[in-house]
């Protein structure tokens, strides 16, 4: 092309870099299509709550028209989360006594497990879940 060609009809290109992730963005020559889908919301963050100001607007009322009685909305009680009891096994509080007393006696698991007539297994769970709790 000549040179007084492009003078005459080169016109500048305005970009807009559009947030993708973290990683990288996206970017994208902003003609009328562009402006559309950003004004529409196209491209807006699907992880936050809101775009912009997290209050709304006040509603607008006609010139002249009465203002409205303040209507004063009363928060609702959040439900308070119930406290989780304590994680107990498939076990009895006589047969987590017995195991401890005997593990802090020195016998092992399996040796427990013969004087409660449960399995080895459900011995070492009682003795890890009290180690857990911070009673071992």
């Amino acid at each position: 092309m000549a040179p007084e060609c492009q003078e005459k009809n080169a016109k500048g290109l305005t970009i807009a870099a559009v947030g993708m992730n973290k990683s990288g963005e996206e970017f994208m020559i902003l003609d009328e299509r562009t402006r559309e889908d950003l004004a529409s919301g196209k491209f807006h963050d699907q992880r936050r709550g809101s775009f912009g100001t997290s209050q709304a607007a006040p509603p607008v009322r006609p010139a002249g028209a009465a203002a409205a009685p303040a209507q004063r909305t009363v928060p609702r009680p959040r439900p308070q989360p119930r406290p989780l009891a304590p994680a107990r096994g498939p076990w009895t509080r006589r047969q987590e006594k017995l195991a401890l007393l005997y593990n802090e006696q020195g016998l092992r698991p399996t040796e427990i497990a013969d004087k409660l007539g449960v399995s080895s297994y459900l011995v070492t769970q009682i003795i890890l879940a009290a180690k857990n709790r911070g009673k071992l």
